[in-house]
C-alpha cells in the first residue's frame, strides 16, 4: 500500500512533534506534505534529504519566519493537497494537518499531538499574550478563531482513526471532536540519554522560550532562592523577558547542542518543568538520564512522572507553589535507577511496536 504523511509545518528546528514525525517516517518511509518548511532549520537534521512538499503558503512573503500570520489560510492550504493516489494517509497534527481530504477507499490515521490549543481552551490566554484581547485587531482575531473552531470540528470527521499522544489529549479529542482515540505515547530515544547516578547541585530548565512553557515562572522562582543555582537552555521570543527576571544565580545559556543538553541533563540535581503540556518529552529524557523531575501537576506530566518516586509536582503555576516544591525536593532523596526504569516505559521501541501494530490492524 502507498502511504503519505501530512504534518503541520517544519519550522525552527526539531521539537517534540518533529521527533514523533521522524519516528513515523522511519517506520513508514513516505513523502511528507506540510504547510511550510524552513530549509535552513532542517539542515543537519533527519529531514534534510527527505522528500518534503510544502503548500502554496511557502511562496508567500516571509512564510518560513512569519507563518503564523497565514493561520486563516491553513485550512485552504491543507485541503489543496491532492492525496488521492495514496492508500493510507497518516497525519501528524496539532493544528490543521488532520483536515486533508481523503476518499472512502482510503484510510486516514491521525496521530494527534493536541487539538489546536489557541482555538479552544487556551484561546483567551493566547489572545492576552499576543495583545489581541481587545480592539479591532482583537475582534478580527476572535472571528478568525471562531471560523477555525468550526472547521476544526468539521474536518475531524475526515479522520478514520485517531491516536492521541496521552490520555490527557484523548480527553480533549473526545470533548472537542466527539471522537474516541487510542493512546500511544511518543517514543523517547532513551539510549540517547544514558543514566548518570552522581549529580551536581544545580537545577535545569530547557525549552523553546515561548509563553506557555513558563520558563519565566521558573526563573522568577529561582530568583527568590539565591542559594539554588538554575541553568536555562533554550532560545525563543521570550528570551529578553526571561533575562530581565534572572538574578545572579540563574545562568541563561541560550541554544545548546544535543551533546551539551545531555551533559547538563545528566548532571542536574533536578529537571524543572512548568508547562501544561499534552505529553512532554523532555521530562522523560531527564528521567532516562537518571534525573528526577519537578513538574507542574497537570497535563501529560501526570502520566510520566511518578510522585515521590521519580519527581514531585507543584499544584499551581505560581512562584510560591514552585518554591514550595523545590524546598520539599531538597528534603527528599531520589533513586536515579527508578527514574531510568520509568523512562523505559516510554521507549522508542515500544512506540514503534504499538504504532506499527495499530496501522497494520486498521489497514
Amino acid at each position: 500500500m502507498r502511504s503519505i504523511i501530512v504534518h503541520d509545518w517544519l519550522i525552527s528546528g526539531i521539537g517534540g512533534s518533529e521527533k514523533v514525525l521522524e519516528a513515523i517516517h522511519r517506520l513508514f518511509p513516505s513523502p511528507i506534505y506540510t504547510l511550510v518548511k524552513d530549509g535552513e532549520a532542517l539542515k543537519n537534521t533527519y529531514f534534510e534529504n527527505v522528500d518534503i512538499t510544502p503548500s502554496f503558503i511557502q511562496r508567500l512573503p516571509k512564510a518560513s519566519r512569519k507563518y503564523q500570520r497565514y493561520l486563516p489560510l491553513f485550512p485552504l492550504a491543507i485541503e489543496h493537497f491532492d492525496v488521492t493516489s495514496f492508500d493510507v494517509v497518516i497525519s501528524s497534527s496539532h493544528c490543521a494537518a488532520k483536515g486533508v481530504i481523503t476518499g472512502p477507499g482510503q484510510v486516514h490515521i491521525c496521530y494527534c499531538h493536541t487539538p489546536m490549543r489557541y482555538a479552544w481552551d487556551l484561546m483567551y490566554e493566547y489572545l492576552r499574550e499576543s495583545k489581541l484581547d481587545r480592539g479591532l485587531k482583537g475582534w478580527v482575531a476572535k472571528c478568525c478563531l471562531h471560523y477555525l473552531r468550526g472547521w476544526d470540528v468539521h474536518s475531524s470527521h475526515r479522520v478514520d482513526h485517531f491516536i492521541a499522544n496521552s490520555h490527557y489529549v484523548a480527553k480533549r479529542i473526545e470533548k472537542f471532536y466527539g471522537r474516541k482515540a487510542a493512546v500511544i505515547y511518543p517514543g523517547v530515544d532513551i539510549d540517547d540519554f544514558p543514566e548518570k547516578k552522581k549529580k551536581d547541585s544545580y537545577y535545569l530548565a530547557a525549552s523553546r522560550l515561548v509563553p506557555y512553557k513558563r520558563i519565566d515562572l521558573i526563573v522568577e522562582a529561582f530568583s527568590h532562592m539565591p542559594q539554588r543555582k538554575l541553568v536555562v537552555i533554550g532560545e525563543g521570543p521570550e528570551f529578553e523577558k526571561v533575562k530581565k527576571k534572572a538574578s545572579s544565580n540563574v545562568e541563561l545559556l541560550g541554544f545548546q547542542s544535543h551533546t551539551k543538553l545531555l551533559e547538563y541533563m545528566q548532571n542536574a540535581r533536578s529537571f524543572v518543568f512548568a508547562a501544561l503540556e499534552d505529553f512532554g518529552i523532555l521530562p522523560v529524557e531527564a528521567m532516562a538520564a537518571g534525573t528526577p523531575v519537578i513538574a507542574f501537576g497537570k497535563g501529560g506530566a501526570l502520566e510520566t512522572v511518578v510522585a515521590s518516586e521519580t519527581g514531585l509536582f507543584f499544584r499551581e503555576q505560581t512562584v510560591a507553589s514552585l518554591i514550595e516544591a523545590v524546598e520539599a525536593f531538597e528534603r527528599m532523596d531520589f533513586d536515579s535507577g527508578l527514574c531510568r526504569k520509568r523512562a523505559e516505559e516510554f521507549s522508542l521501541k515500544k512506540f514503534n511496536h504499538a504504532l506499527e501494530q495499530f496501522v497494520m490492524e486498521k489497514t
